[in-house]
Parts: structure tokens; sequence; C-alpha cells
């Protein structure tokens, strides 16, 4: 008996980046679940103003801000701007580009992943997918995102935390999970990015597994 066709994920990227720079930073996991799964990034809607990352060709994005063209995790944003259209952004991916059976999110973009996990698992057809992979995300702290971690989310999750990440620290992305029922947690010693090695690999494909139907 034979494992069923590769998995699609809609990958969403970290603020300041956009689909081409979240390729370019997944490749060791692109290689490492080749077969196994298809990673199809999106961009974000909404530019960020003044980066001094900025290049003309592929100017960097983000998902929401905290305040007019900023962004901080740990800020209890009293007037978060920009999330409904990057909600609305994602439905359109997994309508026209899917269908999609997963979602695999980093930083940023896993926050956003977590909630499109909570609008689902409340049966909002929008969003037609069966598991997510965050990658060093969080719980948005914004008041009016508090909706989204109000009751356990019931869809499998597979939660990776990098032990010395700096930017999206560890504990922040263990909360998280607690706000899933029966998360997978993964820890690795590294920082902030998406990591690859063979340890990840074995726990990604045991969790990817999980939702490759056998054929036979």
């Amino acid at each position: 008996m034979s494992e069923g066709p590769a998995l699609r994920l809609l990958a969403l990227h970290g603020y300041r980046q956009s689909e081409r720079r979240f390729r370019q930073r997944t490749g060791a996991l692109r290689k490492a679940l080749r077969g196994r799964a298809e990673l199809v990034a999106l961009s974000a809607p909404h530019l960020v103003p003044g980066d001094e990352d900025d290049d003309g060709d592929d100017p960097p994005r983000g998902w929401w801000f905290s305040g007019p063209g900023t962004f901080e995790a740990g800020e209890a944003a009293a007037a978060p701007l920009g999330l409904e259209e990057s909600l609305t952004a994602v439905a359109a991916a997994l309508a026209e580009r899917g269908p999609f059976d997963g979602l695999l999110g980093f930083s940023q973009g896993a926050a956003l992943a977590a909630m499109v996990c909570a609008l689902r698992a409340r049966g909002d057809p929008r969003f037609p997918v069966t598991f997510a992979v965050l990658v060093a995300g969080f719980a948005s702290r914004a008041p009016a995102h508090g909706h989204f971690y109000r009751d356990p989310i019931a869809l499998p999750t597979l939660h990776v935390v990098g032990d010395a990440d700096a930017v999206i620290a560890a504990p922040l992305s263990r909360e998280l999970a607690q706000c899933f029922v029966e998360p997978v947690v993964l820890s690795h010693p590294g920082g902030h990015f998406v990591p690859a090695a063979a340890p990840q690999k074995k726990v990604y494909l045991e969790f990817l597994g999980r939702f490759r139907p056998a054929q036979g």
C-alpha cells in the first residue's frame, strides 16, 4: 500500500517578508518535504512603508499593523489595522489556487494562520483546511483579536518553537499552542527561522502523515 498524493499547504510568510522571500528562506524545508507536501506561498496584501530593506521589485509586506505602518508582536494594539483584508486574501487564495489541505505559517504568518484555524474550527466555510504548521507563532495581544482565542481551537496543529528565538520568544509560541486542542509541539535549539534538519524533518513527516490517505 502506497501513500497518496502530496499534500498542498498555503504558506504565510513573516512580517517584512513576501512570497518570493519566503520561498527563498524555506528551500531546505521544501527539499525535506519533497514528494510529501508542496508549499505554495502567498504575499500579504499590505506593503510595509518606509522600510530600509525595501527593494522595488519585491517590497516587504505584512498581514496587519499594530499602528499606522508599524508592528510589534508583543504590543496590545488598541486599533490594529489590516487584518480583515488579509483574511480575505487568504480566503481568496484557498478558493482560487486550491484545493489546499493545510497551512504553514511563520511568525506573523503563523499568528494569522492560527486565526484562520479558529475561524475554521467555528465552521467558517471560507477556510477549508484540516491542519496547520505554525513556526514561531504567537497570539495577538490586540484586544480586538481576543475573540480568536476565546475557545479552545479544535484543529490539528504542529507548533515549532525556537528555544533561542530572539524575535518571537519561545514562551509566546508555547502560549499560542495552549490555545489549541491537543497541539503537537516541536522544540529546536535555534532562533527565528524555519528549521529543517533531520530531527525536525522526522516530526514534520510524522505530523503530515496523519493527513495523507494511503493508496493501495
